[in-house]
């Protein structure tokens, strides 16, 4: 008996929707990219439960004919290419034919669409790719997708999304992506009957500023330099920050031909243009928009189509490099050497004593003590052991947190030593050699458990502000400030919404300076989105952390005999005090051995 046989159109529709369609985002990036192709200069998007009972695109597109309209949802159905040669020309988002297919497969969608050229509309019904309605309809010109109640039947698939907060960030996210490379087009996004974004036509930078402009006080794009250079092989143009508008959240963003792409080998080259300029842990933002011929990339290696191979790599890399070197040195933020002067530098000399330097040296001079070198002797073989050691860069010794070290004792109690502080180190002696402890990673390990203590509890200490301070968050930042706000209130915050842009702060950890609100939110924030946090308790570890690093003692302040002695005291009485929590040694302690070793 034959055992191979075809699959049913609907079962290979719902196994191609698990590579095109993960999550609510997919579909939003299918199907506005299908609104984009269809020329539409407005589009809607409404959403509600954070795509999981709807997800509605509308625009002002070109529409279908009710052929079109049926043959849309057809696996490998597409009028965007027609060879396998129109590969290498793409101009449009979509090309492939699967995704309408993959989505009715998983969703039940309603579609109303029509052409300009007709009277009536075709309204067409679609349940897990079963068709259960198709009729003519009034309605306007462009097209009208409906996606309900998503994997609906793939409970497993439906299972495992996030929370409502989660997949609304992702929902942001792609629409990101699509709405900076497309700024003469409106776009308005609404979440459960509430506007979170409309953005009016406009420029490249306009688009910028009302999407981020509203994380900080001053104008976002403000910060910003241009790039641009036009070659043979590559156009680039777009926008990088300055190097000291770096920070750790830093948007990063690239394009192609209209299509968002990650391209970690471009951000390298971007990285080493701006090398000896970012300080700490900060990087520079970017929006960098590339224009190359289509037959030079291959944006057919994954469904999503943001991996994108480049024909002229290597070559695109040193022209990007080059085009935010030029950037800088224009702005004068890096320094530049002019090549068009002549080769001979004049240089003032004055009264310098130019003549032969007279050099005075011993022959019978012989640094090798253990050589059998006779000073003055010629012809005899020198030799010279462990030279190496001339060279050898001394370790530094680093107490591993998981394998049992010496205990640190001290002769007399902490209160009573007073150790002394050398740069941004703490000197103790103690019975087991002597103790560097660099202070702030010190302060940041005390704080953290504190935070952590507060959290665990539900009560932290707070500060009223005399004048509640406005704080404006981005969209997605909105969304994610929403689903830690209680643990942001165990810890001492007084948050209320003011508008759908913003909170307003009434009160804040009693150690955080009431000026740095802003900036302590955004880094907290920051911290919970970069570590994909989702569970209560990584919220908490990441809130705790980076409330830590904003609170604790700077550089800049030279800490009193008191202070020192209560933050060792402190900072000893934790069961694991030689490491912060984001791994970086606190203690370093040097034995007697190991001293003795440096005078040897």
């Amino acid at each position: 008996m034959d055992i191979i046989h075809l699959l049913p159109d609907s079962v290979a529709n719902q196994i191609a929707a698990g590579e095109v369609i993960q999550r609510p985002a997919s579909c939003l990036k299918e199907l506005v990219e299908n609104s984009l192709d269809a020329g539409a200069s407005r589009i809607q998007v409404i959403v509600r439960d954070a795509g999981r009972t709807l997800l509605q695109v509308i625009d002002d597109g070109s529409g279908m004919s009710e052929t079109d309209a049926r043959m849309a949802f057809e696996r490998h159905a597409t009028s965007k290419i027609a060879t396998a040669q129109d590969l290498f020309a793409l101009r449009t988002m979509g090309f492939r034919g699967e995704a309408l297919a993959s989505i009715c497969a998983v969703a039940q969608v309603e579609v109303m669409t029509r052409r300009k050229e007709d009277e009536m509309g075709t309204f067409l019904e679609i349940h897990g790719s079963d068709v259960v309605r198709q009729e003519p309809c009034q309605c306007p010109v462009g097209t009208n997708f409906k996606v309900k109640n998503l994997f609906f039947n793939v409970p497993v698939r439906r299972k495992f999304l996030k929370t409502d907060q989660t997949e609304l960030r992702n929902l942001l996210t792609e629409f990101y992506h699509i709405v900076l490379v497309y700024p003469k087009v409106q776009f308005t996004f609404v979440h459960n009957d509430e506007i979170l974004l409309e953005l009016p036509s406009g420029t490249e930078k306009q688009r910028i500023e009302a999407i981020f402009g509203k994380s900080g006080g001053k104008s976002y794009t403000g910060q910003f330099v241009d790039v641009a250079t036009d070659t043979e092989l590559v156009s680039i143009r777009g926008f990088i920050g300055k190097p000291e508008a770096a920070t750790k959240n830093a948007q990063q963003y690239f394009f192609v031909n209209g299509r968002y792409m990650r391209h970690p080998y471009f951000h390298k080259a971007i990285m080493t243009a701006y090398s000896g300029m970012l300080t700490g842990e900060t990087n520079p933002s970017y929006f960098i928009y590339f224009d190359v011929a289509p037959e030079t990339i291959d944006v057919n290696i994954h469904p999503t189509k943001t991996e994108i191979k480049f024909r002229d790599e290597q070559m695109i890399f040193q022209i990007l490099m080059a085009a935010v070197r030029e950037s800088l040195g224009k702005f004068n933020l890096t320094p530049s050497l002019d090549f068009n002067r002549d080769g001979e530098i004049e240089m003032p000399l004055g009264d310098l004593d130019a003549s032969k330097p007279h050099v005075v040296f011993d022959p019978n001079y012989n640094p090798f003590r253990t050589s059998k070198y006779e000073g003055g002797t010629r012809g005899k073989e020198r030799t010279v052991s462990n030279w190496e050691k001339l060279y050898a860069v001394p370790e530094r010794p680093v107490v591993p947190v998981n394998q049992d070290q010496p205990a640190v004792l001290f002769d007399t109690p902490i209160a009573d030593l007073t150790p002394y502080k050398y740069n941004k180190y703490l000197l103790l002696p103690s019975t087991a050699g002597l103790l560097l402890v660099h202070y702030r990673r010190a302060h940041i390990k005390v704080l953290y458990e504190q935070y952590i203590g507060q959290l665990s509890a539900g009560k932290g200490v707070s500060q009223q502000l005399l004048f509640p301070e406005v704080v404006d968050l981005s969209p997605d930042d909105m969304v994610l400030l929403a689903a830690i706000a209680d643990e942001l209130r165990f810890v001492g915050f007084e948050l209320e919404q003011f508008s759908k842009t913003a909170y307003s702060v009434s009160g804040v950890p009693a150690l955080l300076n009431a000026q740095d609100v802003q900036t302590a939110l955004t880094n907290i924030l920051h911290a919970v989105r970069e570590t994909g946090a989702s569970a209560t308790d990584r919220w908490r570890r990441q809130i705790a952390l980076a409330l830590a690093k904003d609170t604790a003692i700077p550089y800049s302040k030279t800490l009193t005999d008191e202070e020192a002695k209560h933050l060792l005291d402190r900072l000893f009485a934790l069961p694991d005090y030689r490491l912060t929590p984001d791994g970086k040694t606190i203690c370093v302690l040097l034995s007697d051995t190991d001293l003795a070793r440096k005078f040897e």
